[in-house]
Order: C-alpha cells, then structure tokens, then sequence
C-alpha cells in the first residue's frame, strides 16, 4: 500500500515520524512502514510537491489525520511540539512533525492493517542516512524529554 495514496493533499505539506514509549521501561519503538521507512506521509527528496509555497500543515491536522489513516480514535497519537525538523521536497521545506502514541503498548493491530510495525532505533540502520538523522534528533528529544 503506497502512504501517499492514503492521504490527502494535507501531508504533501507535511511529514511524520510516529513512536510510542513505554511508560514503566521507557522502551522505545518507532513505526516504519515496508514501502517508505519512519517518515510518512509520502516520498522526499522527489515525488511529492507542497500543495502550496509557503503553506504549512498545523501539526493537529497532520495527527488527526494519521489517526484516520490508523484507525485510531480521536487523541491516540500527540504531537511532540519541542521536535522541529524539515526534509527538502522538490526544493521546499517540509516540516516533519514527531507524534506520539498515546496508548499503554503500541498499537501493533493498527500498524499491521496499513503495512507497518514498530521497530527500535537499532533496527532501524539500513535506513537512509536522511530518515536516520531524523531518527537521531527524535531519540535525542524523546531521551531529553
């Protein structure tokens, strides 16, 4: 299933890096998606155009309709307002919004329905070195935090 098919317009003007911690052990897991990696919401560096210059998609617009995509009701993610980070699509910055399970375990159901699962930051290594330094500054603020 390819991510861009499921969104609407909102996440070509946007991007976001899912996780979920623990609450007890502070394990944490990031949700990667087989055919496009830990950033959603469609292809970077090529592939997807803001629908317009300038434009920004307000970050509880993006998790609600994630939450849609997921099947998660109203709430079940948060966005993590501290993380500011942009990737370059066809020459635009493009913010990318970390969000948060707000669920006790990770949703591992609503992951599998749309071809994803949760993965750790160790199993994330064969990813690209973007979406890694991604990775990077969220584990580093969600360790902060």
């Amino acid at each position: 299933m390819q991510t861009e098919q499921c969104f609407s317009g909102l996440m070509q003007s946007a991007r976001a890096i899912l996780y979920h911690k623990q609450s007890t052990s502070a394990m944490t897991r990031f949700f990667r998606l087989q055919d496009a990696g830990v950033c959603i919401g469609g292809a970077y560096a090529s592939g997807g155009t803001p629908a317009s210059p300038g434009v920004i998609a307000h970050p509880g617009a993006v998790a609600a309709e994630v939450e849609r995509w997921l099947g998660l009701q109203s709430g079940g993610l948060s966005v993590e307002a501290q993380y500011q980070e942009c990737v370059d699509v066809d020459g635009a910055d493009v913010p990318v919004y970390l969000l948060r399970f707000t669920s006790i375990d990770p949703p591992f159901g609503a992951a599998e329905a749309v071809g994803g699962s949760f993965i750790t930051l160790t199993q994330a290594r064969g990813l690209d070195a973007s979406e890694l330094e991604l990775l990077r500054a969220a584990y580093t603020m969600i360790m902060e935090g």
